[in-house]
């Protein structure tokens, strides 16, 4: 913690920054670490992108404040959806996304006069985009890529570590137990939750669902639990009619530092109640099924 303060206060200097911040245990640590060091220089942006879970955006914002770090929130939905739409491959909607999010935040940089982008990369994301498994929309500079044509330079004081290292530097930070043990939520977010092309509809009942499935599984504690939209579509009953609709996954696993993990058990009877709900409660749902596949060989996400 001193050496990421003292780091930040030597890079930044007389200049300002902001924090990207999403309001997970890493962006918010960072965002804490930030205000320590460069007080008002700093600015938390949460970029509201579309794809983000119910009330995600005035959760963050409340959040930020009550850490007592200047904040703004950046209503960026309709471009993201623009950049996206038509893109079923997976590696080009997270590169889409990546390249909307830095533009996004170059803008927003501009008009703050920001010199700094403070982010909160780890390690893991960096292994598994440097290793080809997928990329990561917050590496660059370990890639090759640059960030001048932003307009900022990036600054991530979190690249050594891993997810569970992270989760002790909030503690030690006094960050509240949300962040401490908020449940990691990708990047890209909802846009890598639905599988092949993205439409506001889809989001929706892919964000629906993912309500109902941490809602059921909180008592659970485990490390992610979500739901996934994919595109297949099965033969359902309703109201004594014929339905054709979406299929939803519904996923729960366990681990320490993401890079490998395992499937968790939900019981039949909880499982039997998430499917119902979702089912009876997100329109265009027809049916749900469970996925048992630990990573490796499966990745925690689908995207």
């Amino acid at each position: 913690m001193e050496d990421a303060i003292t780091s930040l206060q030597e890079e930044v200097g007389s200049g300002s920054a902001m924090v990207a911040c999403s309001g997970g245990v890493d962006s918010t640590v960072c965002a804490e670490l930030a205000k320590r060091a460069l007080g008002d220089k700093v600015t938390a942006v949460f970029i509201d992108d579309g794809m983000r879970r119910e009330g995600e955006p005035e959760r963050v914002l409340r959040l930020l404040r009550t850490l007592n770090v200047r904040a703004t929130t950046v209503a960026a939905s309709e471009r993201f959806f623009d950049a996206l739409a038509g893109i079923g491959n997976a590696e080009e909607k997270r590169k889409a996304f990546r390249e909307t999010f830095y533009a996004t935040l170059g803008d927003t940089g501009g008009a703050l006069r920001a010199q700094y982008l403070i982010q909160g990369t780890i390690a893991a994301d960096i292994a598994e985009t440097v290793a080809g498994v997928k990329t990561q929309h917050n590496v660059l500079e370990q890639i090759g890529f640059s960030t001048d044509k932003y307009g900022f330079r990036v600054l991530e004081p979190l690249a050594e570590l891993y997810k569970h290292q992270v989760r002790e530097v909030a503690e030690r930070l006094k960050l509240p137990r949300e962040v401490c043990q908020a449940m990691p939520f990708p990047g890209p977010g909802l846009a890598i939750r639905v599988v092949g092309d993205i439409t506001p509809d889809k989001v929706s009942a892919v964000r629906k669902s993912t309500t109902i499935v941490e809602e059921e599984t909180k008592d659970f504690g485990a490390f992610q639990a979500f739901a996934v939209l994919i595109p297949v579509k099965a033969t359902g009953l309703r109201d004594g009619g014929r339905t054709y609709g979406h299929v939803v996954v519904i996923r729960s696993v366990d681990s320490r530092d993401a890079m490998e993990a395992t499937a968790s058990p939900i019981p039949a009877e909880r499982l039997r109640r998430i499917a119902k709900r979702i089912v009876d409660e997100v329109e265009g749902v027809s049916r749900c099924v469970y996925d048992v596949t630990d990573k490796p060989p499966a990745t925690i996400e689908y995207e």
